[in-house]
């Protein structure tokens, strides 16, 4: 029987695969459309643009109905969407595409951690690391898949037709023991409501924060790594394209280690530290003219951020927390939604500042915005209040042998 720990970290996998075999096939699909740099780079705003739409009304569809009603609504959506790019004739029709795959993923977002942070929740662990571990592995799944497809010479039609069977079939064997059962009508009735209190709490700014400084940070590693190292370090562009894929997999290895971390350090020391480590990978590569030097800070930055995003996700869950056990599902509509636009606005961002200086000037500055991530966990750590990540009461339990500090 499939646990619910198993069926939340398939969702991370599947989701991230459809993300890594869409993504890897761009110029598949940019040929197939016969479009040119300025019209694909419009018809690859729409995914992003549409996260940012659906994920406050994803996070308001699990408050009132539950993470697996979505997960099973939106996931589905998402697996038969994914065929309908292969079919796209033109820059507008791909963008439309693009657009409803990108709302039905983003929404996929908000719900697979809302079901993860019911899971850790009940298990009593820090398993955020872990899941999103699953996500990374399956952005990689994704993209090897793709590889395949693309030396077989197989359509973007043929190939999301395949991504698409597998994905349905899996989540067919996985969706009932996935957690977030449908509230009881007096809680979805309490869900109708509040939103403004959310986005009043100076809490949920500062995980904000957080997760925008990661996303941009993640966002021009994923987009401008490989650039970076070939105009910037004379490094082939065959080799530079390996550079994301040393940041990806130090990512997940270092995520897979996550739990364990964790639990010895908490969750504000994890972040505070990773927000240093990321930032002094980026700054090195930066200051640092030497091509391997610059594959080793990529490897550091990957290990850095590893921690970020899933551990503010884990912590906006918890900032939501009713005394049932339940709640949280504003809260990580919130956070997801300020990250959301970090990824859609890191990567031009960079753009424009390294065509005003350089790459290097661009990726340093990334590094010092990275950094901003530790002074923000650390007065998270000092000013948390509310009901307690279970993580989080274990260092308070610590704080008498010196490794903690008590509530605000």
């Amino acid at each position: 029987m499939v646990t619910q720990r198993a069926a939340v970290a398939v969702v991370f996998i599947v989701n991230g695969a459809l993300y890594g075999s869409w993504a890897a096939r761009v110029p598949a699909l940019a040929a197939q459309v016969h479009a040119e740099p300025a019209g694909l780079g419009l018809a690859l705003l729409g995914p992003s643009i549409a996260m940012i739409v659906t994920a406050p009304l994803a996070a308001r569809a699990c408050a009132a109905w539950g993470a697996r009603t979505v997960l099973r609504a939106a996931l589905g959506g998402a697996c038969l969407v994914l065929p309908l790019l292969g079919l796209t004739g033109s820059p507008l029709t791909l963008g439309v595409a693009l657009a409803g795959l990108g709302g039905l993923m983003g929404t996929v977002d908000v719900a697979m951690n809302v079901a993860a942070v019911a899971v850790v929740r009940r298990l009593d662990r820090p398993l955020m690391p872990f899941f999103h571990a699953g996500f990374s592995a399956g952005g990689l799944l994704g993209s090897l898949g793709a590889a395949a497809a693309a030396a077989l010479t197989l359509l973007p039609a043929e190939h999301f037709c395949v991504v698409s069977a597998a994905g349905l079939v899996t989540l067919l064997l996985t969706v009932r023991a996935l957690p977030g059962e449908r509230p009881a009508p007096e809680k979805r009735s309490a869900a109708g409501g509040g939103y403004r209190q959310v986005v009043l709490r100076g809490r949920l700014w500062l995980l904000a924060a957080v997760a925008l400084c990661a996303a941009v940070a993640e966002g021009t590693c994923a987009e401008w790594s490989a650039l970076f190292l070939v105009r910037e370090r004379a490094v082939a562009e065959a080799a530079a394209a390996a550079a994301y894929s040393v940041f990806c997999v130090t990512m997940a290895l270092t995520r897979l280690v996550g739990e364990r971390i964790e639990t010895r350090f908490g969750p504000y020391r994890v972040l505070a530290g990773s927000g240093l480590i990321a930032a002094l990978g980026l700054i090195t590569a930066a200051a640092v003219p030497v091509g391997p030097v610059a594959y080793a800070g990529l490897a550091l930055a990957g290990a850095g951020l590893a921690f970020c995003f899933p551990t503010a996700m884990a912590l906006a869950g918890d900032a939501g927390r009713r005394e049932d056990g339940g709640g949280g599902e504003r809260e990580l509509g919130f956070v997801t939604t300020v990250a959301y636009a970090g990824f859609l606005g890191g990567p031009p961002m960079i753009g424009g500042i390294a065509t005003l200086t350089s790459l290097t000037v661009s990726i340093g500055l990334v590094g010092v915005l990275t950094a901003l991530i530790t002074p923000a966990a650390l007065a998270l750590r000092g000013g948390r209040s509310g009901t307690q990540a279970p993580h989080a009461a274990r260092e308070l339990q610590d704080a008498g042998r010196g490794a903690g500090d008590g509530t605000a």
